[in-house]
């Protein structure tokens, strides 16, 4: 799966994110990347917060474990994740 990575205990996810949409979802795999709709716009780190907070909300975590990385001002960004198992990620998937 080139959109997960797992490194030293800490997960990479490779995500493209959809802004303005109608609902936040996970919509599948686009170009080795986790494509997930979020309904927040991507005006003042709004789409951003609310990427942190689904991903946080979907894997059951705490924010705190859910950091922005790369790509805040970009559709392509990556996730790292801290405290959470790689089954855990890999359900992300399943959900779509």
């Amino acid at each position: 799966m080139g959109w997960l990575k797992e490194n030293k205990g800490n997960i990479t996810l490779n995500i493209y994110v959809v802004p303005r949409s109608s609902k936040s979802e996970i919509v599948g795999i686009y170009n080795e990347h986790l494509k997930i709709k979020l309904k927040s716009p991507p005006v003042d780190n709004a789409a951003n917060e609310e990427l942190i907070r689904f991903l946080a909300e979907k894997l059951k975590v705490s924010k705190s474990n859910v950091n922005l990385v790369k790509g805040h001002n970009q559709k392509r960004k990556v996730v790292e994740l801290n405290g959470v198992s790689l089954e855990a990620v890999k359900e992300l998937n399943l959900l779509l």
